[in-house]
């Protein structure tokens, strides 16, 4: 009888695996469950089976391109009243001005589609799908700064060490391919060159916390080696490869059984995952069989490596081919300054390819049951930090109202949800937080969030946590 040493980590974490799977009800077999995942039954019927997040880091300004206040032009640089402000906290930046001049959107909008909702000029193609989008104008969080709004948006948890949502959907389902990664993340390139030294990004925000570290998101890189370190040196053939596995594996087992360490079954599903990602992720990213008339919706730029429109088009290939989550960040949405030079150059980045991956989902019938998220970590405030003239204006932090948009997967085509003061800077009427807008996203996956949940350091954690979350239906379908 082979004796295991076991630490305290290892039993708790035998031990809430254990319990948690009796947990989990039973419930008919679906094909929204793949291998892998804790879940042996969905709480209810699923409407999602995967999600393409496409994340703007940076705090996008929903009131230049989403949240049309055509009232404010009168009150252009009069002072910010304090009715509105209502003493709400403001950042370092701005924290001293003298006055907080009012700074009207100098953006046209019109209304887009059937259902008439007001798109900003800055984005044409998105105006011209409103009627697939759900649009949310209330969304709320409570950070004002980068990094923690960042980890409460993708983590669920302002302190480090949270699993990200990807994680939590990859634990829970499972993966629907085996060849590749249960979730993917993409980081776009900008094209403009004024902000290329914008803030990092963390892995934090694709990790695994403390859930079982192969849910982690593989990063596919732009290039030659969309994954680093994946291709045999030079004079070793794959079959030599597997017979160097084949041995790792055996030795690796063999810990696992004396120690019974989760991190050396991780190392082990890892190295098999690599192998059989060198066979699957050349025909991923080849794209050369894609049809003329998919690139031409996706524009010129979709042919540049790592591009947005690039990764936007892997990222249709990626769930086409089984993969859960797909999350394709694009950066430099941090416009303190210069607005007006920054903004436009942003959008065109991601506008029409983020129509284009809707668009494309569509006719292949695979938009009914993907989710696609469009979306930063705060929004703006509608006053201009610095100076203010007509041409140039920038605008701070702000949490307290912001806008975002889904797609697909069960959400509400063609709505608008929600609205805000005539500054856009409170809500009027139904709010989003982050804990809802998680709690609406599992649900859309068949998942009860206050039932999925991980033990850790003596607490049922959840994507969730634990203050009050709810499922908004009236963003759903």
């Amino acid at each position: 009888m082979s004796t295991h040493i076991f630490d305290r980590r290892n039993f708790l974490l035998g031990s809430c695996l254990g319990l948690g799977s009796l947990a989990l009800p039973a419930c008919a077999a679906s094909t929204t469950l793949g291998k892998g995942g804790v879940l042996k039954g969905l709480h209810h019927p699923a409407k999602a089976k995967r999600l393409i997040y496409l994340t703007m880091v940076g705090g996008p300004s929903h009131m230049d391109m989403f949240d049309h206040k055509p009232q404010l032009a009168k009150l252009y640089d009069t002072n910010l009243p304090d009715s509105v402000r209502q003493g709400q906290r403001l950042t370092g930046m701005t924290a001293g001005q003298s006055r907080l001049p009012v700074a009207p959107s100098i953006y046209k909008f019109s209304p887009g589609g059937k259902c008439g909702t007001p798109f900003s000029e800055l984005l044409p193609f998105m105006g011209k799908m409103a009627d697939d989008l759900c649009l949310i104008k209330t969304m709320w969080t409570d950070a004002i700064n980068h990094e923690p709004a960042q980890q409460l948006m993708y983590t669920g948890n302002m302190n480090s060490g949270a699993p990200s949502f990807g994680a939590w959907l990859s634990y829970a389902l499972g993966s629907l391919n085996e060849d590749l990664p249960s979730y993917a993340v993409l980081k776009a390139q900008m094209s403009n060159p004024i902000l290329q030294n914008v803030q990092a990004i963390s892995s934090r925000l694709w990790g695994t916390g403390y859930l079982p570290g192969e849910h982690a998101g593989i990063g596919l890189r732009s290039g030659a080696d969309p994954v680093l370190f994946l291709d045999n040196p030079p004079g070793v053939p794959r079959e030599i490869r597997r017979g160097m596995l084949d041995d790792l594996g055996r030795m690796n087992a063999a810990e696992l059984a004396q120690l019974a360490d989760p991190d050396t079954r991780v190392r082990m599903a890892q190295y098999e995952m690599a192998f059989r990602m060198q066979a699957s992720v050349p025909e991923l990213t080849d794209i050369s069989k894609e049809p003329a008339h998919v690139l031409d919706m996706y524009g010129p730029e979709v042919r540049k490596p790592g591009s947005f429109a690039a990764d936007c088009l892997l990222a249709r290939r990626l769930v086409e081919r089984g993969t859960r989550v797909v999350q394709v960040f694009h950066r430099g949405w941090d416009q303190h300054g210069n607005l007006p030079r920054d903004l436009p150059w942003q959008c065109r980045d991601v506008d029409r390819a983020s129509y284009a991956l809707v668009q494309d989902l569509k006719q292949r019938g695979l938009l009914e049951d993907t989710m696609v998220v469009w979306g930063g970590e705060f929004g703006r405030t509608i006053y201009s930090q610095g100076g203010l003239t007509r041409d140039n204006y920038g605008r701070d932090h702000h949490p307290k109202c912001f806008s975002m948009w889904a797609a697909g997967g069960g959400f509400k085509a063609g709505s608008s949800y929600g609205s805000t003061d005539d500054f856009a800077y409170n809500i009027t009427e139904n709010p989003v937080h982050i804990r809802d807008f998680h709690a609406s996203l599992l649900h859309l996956f068949g998942i009860d969030h206050e039932r999925l949940t991980f033990k850790t350091q003596g607490l049922d954690a959840r994507l969730t946590g634990v203050l009050p979350a709810k499922v908004v239906k009236g963003i759903l379908a």
